[in-house]
């Protein structure tokens, strides 16, 4: 479909249609990319309580969310290799992180998960893809396990497993410092890139970790992640899932480790691991994220 083209609507949801004509216009009029329009949006809306974006024009949808030291800033690198033709990817803040900064709530994984959940609906998006990073990839499990039937696949990239990130008082006060002690977020950002990169690039990530989130939900989304346990009632979801892992990061989020933790629950269960990367594949390769999301969830496009 050429930029200019006018996209076929027929069918979808008002809010869809709506947006996807929006975007038509802005390409006639000389927007080179998508990534031109479809700006935050979100509270204030009906129904939708945290704030998104929406790149691409395709009728596959994508939700995208973050991780617990940054936001959709995270997932910038990947734009410009996004194909914007076949999917429409929505990036959703959670509460208290980026565009949702101001949206308060219980920062658990059934109230994440839902938020989501009502940005895709309220979209037209009846069934969707599901890409989820670190403590995402938690929310993104408990979407499906929660709404089965709307997720066609799920990609879960350096992801807490439904079981939780288990750890003692000793790990739980390490986590607890990251909030509000800069060194300690420095120290937990060189681990996760398995010590490999210099001060340029932890700085670069300690300022995308500080201007992403309130302290709040930082600490709110921590007792999720290492208090939730819904690992018996994923056991046996059927949705297609593929983890990504990356080489250099912490043991935790490693190939043994994710294997153990995902594989026994999910009869539909694949692994990559980058090569390249520790935690922030995203941010460290970009194109090798961008064409893994691709590649895996063309198989389960409409």
């Amino acid at each position: 479909m050429k930029h200019a083209d006018k996209p076929d609507t027929q069918g979808f949801h008002p809010k869809r249609r709506t947006l996807l004509m929006s975007l038509a216009a802005l390409s006639a009029a000389g927007c080179s990319t998508l990534l031109d329009a479809g700006m935050a949006t979100g509270p204030g809306e009906e129904g939708v309580s945290v704030m998104y974006r929406v790149i691409g024009r395709g009728s596959e949808g994508v939700l995208v969310m973050h991780e617990w030291l940054g936001d959709h800033n995270n997932w910038e690198p990947l734009w410009p290799y996004l194909n914007t033709e076949q999917y429409s990817f929505v990036f959703v803040d959670l509460r208290g992180y980026g565009w949702s900064k101001a949206v308060q709530g219980a920062y658990s994984a059934n109230e994440a998960a839902a938020d989501a959940a009502q940005v895709m609906r309220h979209l037209g998006f009846r069934r969707y893809h599901v890409v989820g990073h670190s403590m995402s990839g938690m929310i993104a499990q408990r979407l499906t396990v929660s709404y089965p039937e709307r997720v066609k696949s799920l990609v879960a990239i350096s992801s807490v497993p439904a079981s939780g990130f288990k750890t003692d008082e000793a790990g739980m006060q390490g986590l607890r410092a990251v909030i509000t002690d800069d060194e300690a977020l420095k120290r937990a950002i060189a681990a996760r890139g398995g010590s490999r990169y210099g001060n340029t690039w932890i700085n670069f990530k300690l300022k995308l970790a500080r201007n992403a989130m309130t302290k709040e939900a930082m600490a709110g989304y921590l007792q999720m992640f290492t208090q939730t346990d819904f690992a018996q009632e994923a056991r046996g979801l059927k949705i297609p899932i593929l983890a990504i892992t990356g080489k250099f990061d912490l043991p935790f989020y490693q190939e043994e480790s994710v294997r153990k933790n995902f594989a026994p629950l999910y009869p539909d269960f694949t692994l990559k691991v980058c090569q390249e990367s520790g935690h922030y594949s995203m941010l460290e390769a970009p194109v090798f994220v961008a064409s893994s999301i691709e590649a895996f969830i063309r198989q389960y496009a409409a």
